[in-house]
């Protein structure tokens, strides 16, 4: 079946910074980037501390032909633009000892190669209203947070703590470490969804559509589950099947 997704729209030009020296000057005043868009072979000025800095906040940077980059629409962008975040990015480690010292069970969703932001807003929304302390999203494979996802959210996206790694396996080492069980949604698992117990402090993976979990993350997790289905088909609509996750995990902390 010919698959159709809805058009992105391009950031506003109020969100967009260009040339090098401001991209600079926002990273070391700690403004919050969506992600930076430089030119395939760069070598402008600043450029080194630019990576350096992105690299410490873990601001995506992402190298393209000349023709994304005039697709924005700015003269004179000297090959570097970056586009600045309405949502203020968590340190994960920050945001478990909040919620642990806040006296609360943690429940985290980790999302793998999901790109859709209409899903991700959705996915958003009802995240926050069934008591998910955070989102966990790696840097790169990801849909942008921007306005879409803003809307589609509800706004909820900006009330729901989100912490951006450069790293989803790195994520899990850290939860892990934390006492936190990370369980992975699969459509082949033995374990169904009710017979997890998502009473205890746990973390829960989501992947993309198309992909699936990546393989070396599923294997790091501690456990697999599917959601049972009447009739079979290909796979839920992965908005629908983390609320239908969301509210078990919900309704046995209940």
């Amino acid at each position: 079946m010919k698959q159709f997704r809805q058009k992105q729209q391009r950031p506003k030009k109020s969100t967009l910074l260009a040339g090098s020296q401001t991209v600079y000057q926002a990273l070391v005043e700690g403004k919050e980037l969506e992600r930076i868009y430089v030119l395939n072979q760069f070598r402008g000025d600043d450029y080194e501390e630019i990576q350096k800095l992105a690299f410490q906040r873990n601001v995506p940077i992402n190298k393209v032909p000349v023709e994304k980059l005039n697709s924005f629409h700015i003269a004179d962008h000297g090959g570097i633009i970056a586009v600045l975040s309405k949502i203020r990015y968590q340190n994960l480690q920050d945001v478990l000892s909040w919620v642990i010292e806040r006296g609360e069970v943690p429940l985290f969703l980790l999302l793998d190669g999901i790109t859709d932001i209409r899903n991700i807003g959705g996915i958003a929304r009802t995240a926050w209203c069934c008591g998910v302390q955070a989102l966990v999203i790696p840097e790169k494979g990801v849909g942008a947070l921007n306005e879409d996802a803003l809307l589609t959210s509800a706004g909820a996206l900006e009330h729901i703590a989100v912490c951006r790694v450069n790293s989803l396996m790195k994520a899990v080492d850290e939860l892990h470490l934390n006492g936190v069980k990370v369980f992975a949604s699969e459509m082949t698992a033995a374990q169904k969804i009710y017979d997890c117990n998502f009473k205890e402090p746990c973390a829960i993976v989501m992947g993309g559509e198309e992909h699936g979990i990546y393989p070396a993350l599923m294997k790091i997790c501690d456990e697999r589950f599917q959601i049972p289905m009447h009739n079979q088909f290909e796979s839920l609509n992965v908005s629908v099947a983390t609320g239908m996750i969301l509210y078990e995990a919900m309704k046995q902390r209940i």
